[in-house]
C-alpha cells in the first residue's frame, strides 16, 4: 500500500487506482486459496468474495461495492484511454482499500 501513496503524491490517479485494486485482488485471491477456493478470473475472485465472505456476513456487504469499484477503476484506467481518474475518486478509496486488506487478513486467522 505504501506505492499507492507515492504514485498518489505524484498525481498519477489511474495508476493509484490500479495499485489499489491489485492489493485488494491480491489479498482477496489469498484469502480464497486459504479456503479452498479458487477462481480463474478477475470477475470470479470478486464473485467469490462476495459469495462466500461478504453474503454469509464475514465481511462488511460495503466491502462488496468497494471491490467491484476498484476493478471498474483499473479497468477504466487501463483500457479507456479517455478516462483519467481524480484525485477525489481515489483519495476516499485508499483508507477504505486499507480497511478491506485489513478485514480479509484477519479471516485468515480463522479456521
Amino acid at each position: 500500500m505504501n506505492e499507492v501513496t507515492e504514485v498518489a503524491k505524484l498525481g498519477f490517479w489511474n495508476l493509484a487506482g490500479n495499485r489499489l485494486y491489485y492489493a485488494a485482488y491480491h489479498m482477496a485471491s489469498a484469502l480464497l486459496l486459504d479456503k479452498g477456493f479458487s477462481a480463474r478470473t478477475h470477475s470470479g475472485v470478486i464473485h467469490l468474495i462476495g459469495q462466500n465472505f461478504i453474503a454469509k456476513g464475514f465481511l462488511d456487504k460495503s466491502y462488496g461495492r468497494l471491490f467491484t469499484r476498484l476493478f471498474d477503476l483499473r479497468q477504466s484506467g487501463d483500457y479507456d484511454d479517455l478516462y483519467d481518474a481524480t484525485e477525489e475518486e481515489i483519495l476516499p478509496l485508499i483508507d477504505k482499500t486499507k480497511s478491506f486488506i485489513k478485514a480479509m487478513e484477519d479471516l485468515l486467522t480463522l479456521v
